[in-house]
């Protein structure tokens, strides 16, 4: 068993010289990096009372915590985690196949912690201090990290960090998981080509950006797409003619803020055929609905909402939000603008399932009308994983948009 105290004494000690040799007036190389960690290793020998694999394993420790991300570098290079979360320097939980565990190993000290949370703004050109105390920022991996300082975080520096897998999960891998079944998968990619506006709604962790990266699969290649993010998370493959945009904070050197908002607003002058906003939360639900009504058909985004009619209310508290308008017409306009709401949710045996697929189908006595097409119907469970199906409760009314787009409908197989 490893002398943890002697271990740590170690791997300080070996970290603070090679930062002291270190010449930082030139650019030195990982590989320089790493030389000079293994010559201390090996200059160190048995007597530090370490068995060869503990000493590699110094050595590795020590190459994070000068040219990586300290700690966390073992968590973000593995496959298993789906989310780190960091309550300052000496508790760090992970979640892994949806189970959450506290870590073995923390940060040695609050400013080595401060230290990597400026090193992951800084990548992405954004900034975070104890005046502008919360910031969004992603890793080189596309992971998104949410960050918290002092004085809002009482108990330390708070970071948060959600993993996405390497490879981009596709409707396939959805189907296989027991997320969807094939038969609804192969009417959604139908509805998708058609040019539907959809939204997808859940909460935190249900898988929306995983569901809205595999829905935009089936978009036709040949369409100009824009996608609109708080932080860039949306990995869509295989369409040529792609704009990625992203929203800035301001900065002390005077760059002004740049939001969704503004993003959304630009981008009606850059011929999209379809706006995909990563997540609607607040007042650019506004100028969304305003570019679902003035013909830009298939766009999606997702929203978090306990229920399909939930995330109605919440557009239309959003829409108010950053617009004095009457209850009446934002709800025409939501009914105008909105066609489908698919929503997802986490079960007791933490799987991610379809649960409903909801129509909006008009605007009637002052109401947003909706009907549901499919909902989720639990049959039971079976080595811990719940059984159950999406169940068809109606047909859907508007098939317009099927018909112009010439895809093909079968009777009483809308999805």
């Amino acid at each position: 068993m490893r002398d943890s105290k002697r271990y740590e004494e170690c791997r300080q000690h070996i970290g603070n010289s090679i930062r002291e040799c270190i010449d930082l007036s030139r650019e030195v190389p990982d590989e320089e990096i790493q030389s000079i960690i293994d010559g201390f290793i090996i200059g160190l020998g048995r007597s530090c009372g370490l068995s060869l694999i503990q000493r590699q394993e110094l050595a590795k420790s020590v190459f994070y915590s000068i040219r990586k991300m300290d700690v966390l570098q073992e968590l973000i290079d593995s496959d298993d985690v789906t989310e780190i979360m960091i309550n300052g320097t000496d508790n760090i939980f992970v979640e892994k196949s949806g189970c959450i565990y506290q870590w073995e190993k923390h940060f040695d000290t609050k400013e080595k912690l401060e230290d990597v949370i400026q090193q992951i703004v800084a990548k992405c050109n954004r900034a975070v201090n104890e005046a502008s105390p919360i910031a969004d920022a992603r890793l080189e991996n596309g992971a998104r990290v949410n960050i918290v300082l002092s004085p809002v975080a009482l108990n330390g520096p708070i970071v948060t960090i959600r993993r996405f897998p390497n490879k981009p999960i596709l409707m396939k891998d959805l189907i296989q998981f027991g997320s969807i079944t094939e038969h609804v998968a192969e009417e959604l990619s139908k509805l998708v080509r058609a040019g539907y506006n959809i939204f997808i709604s859940g909460g935190t962790g249900s898988g929306k950006t995983t569901f809205l990266n595999a829905l935009s699969h089936y978009i036709p290649q040949n369409e100009r797409i824009i996608t609109i993010e708080d932080s860039a998370e949306l990995q869509l493959q295989g369409i040529p003619n792609l704009v990625r945009l992203e929203t800035r904070n301001a900065t002390t050197e005077g760059a002004k803020e740049i939001t969704i908002r503004d993003l959304i607003k630009s981008s009606l002058r850059m011929r999209p055929d379809r706006i995909i906003v990563g997540e609607v939360r607040g007042s650019e639900a506004v100028d969304m609905l305003q570019a679902l009504n003035t013909g830009h058909d298939g766009s999606l985004s997702t929203g978090h909402a306990n229920s399909s009619k939930d995330m109605l209310s919440r557009l239309e508290t959003m829409v108010l939000m950053g617009m004095d308008l009457p209850l009446s017409a934002v709800r025409r306009q939501i009914a105008s603008g909105v066609d489908l709401i698919i929503h997802l949710g986490r079960l007791r045996d933490k799987s991610r399932r379809v649960l409903e697929i909801t129509e909006v189908i008009g605007f009637e006595r002052n109401e947003i009308m909706v009907k549901p097409i499919y909902r989720f119907q639990e049959n039971g469970e079976e080595n811990g994983r719940i059984i159950g199906s999406l169940i068809k409760e109606n047909e859907l009314t508007h098939i317009e948009k099927l018909l112009t787009a010439g895809e093909e409908i079968k009777k009483h197989e809308i999805y």
